[in-house]
């Protein structure tokens, strides 16, 4: 890691019009999780429903879409990114620090308010609160390799981003079990479902399948990501 382009990032993350973004999901999640609370409805079946439907599948794709695309994307849009990539830095160094960031984004503002949600549920009853979490980092280091590779390799990285999340995971995943179980989403609650005897919380992908592929799709993303910013400095130099 580089600390330097860490730092930049960060406070360009933070004080951009995005770091609204970041708020608004969490937010949501928190207040609908204390109004259940209040309420009385926060038994173990709404409440798995509540950390899977909002936490893992609305909250995580778009928290690390925003963040993602947000660490590297503007700086290639506007050109920025080759003031970096003239100084003596390794290109996979400049890559592992924008994804770093990305992921302590999405942790700090997806993982962390989903397991304050689900401590304010159901506390660690039957350690479904505790399995998201895992879950919810582990999605959450893929998701956001693939989207600070989608935003190193097109312009359009917010766009591709949403159709995989919303169209491919969520929409094609209810109709085609082929494509629910080749999903980030899948392959994170396939390892919550086994930190947990719940059985409100099933997986169609076995652990050991899912944790090789959240692996590998995050170390792909990575290598691309880094293969295509060297491009880059050579169609700067020419």
């Amino acid at each position: 890691m580089n600390p330097t382009i860490a730092m930049i990032t960060f406070r360009g993350m933070l004080g951009r019009k995005r770091a609204l973004l970041l708020l608004v999901l969490p937010t949501l999640l928190l207040l609908l999780a204390a109004v259940l609370s209040m309420t009385g409805n926060d038994d173990l079946d709404l409440s798995t429903q509540v950390l899977q439907k909002f936490g893992l599948a609305t909250l995580l794709p778009l928290l690390a879409l925003i963040a993602g695309t947000g660490v590297i994307g503007p700086e290639i849009d506007d050109g920025q990114i080759m003031y970096v990539l003239t100084k003596p830095i390794p290109r996979w160094v400049i890559v592992l620090t924008k994804l770093a960031v990305a992921i302590v984004l999405v942790t700090v503002f997806a993982v962390l308010p989903t397991l304050m949600a689900g401590l304010l549920l159901i506390g660690t009853t039957a350690q479904v609160t505790p399995a998201f979490t895992v879950g919810l980092l582990l999605g959450g280091v893929a998701y956001s390799a693939v989207f600070v590779a989608l935003g190193v390799l097109s312009r359009n990285a917010v766009t591709i981003g949403l159709l995989y999340a919303l169209v491919w995971e969520t929409l094609l995943g209810s109709f085609a079990p082929g494509a629910k179980s080749a999903s980030v989403q899948q392959w994170s609650l396939s390892v919550a479902d086994a930190l947990t005897d719940a059985s409100t919380v099933t997986s169609t992908v076995r652990l050991p399948l899912a944790v090789a592929l959240l692996v590998l799709v995050a170390v792909t993303a990575t290598f691309l990501a880094t293969f295509r910013l060297r491009s880059l400095a050579v169609a700067s130099a020419e």
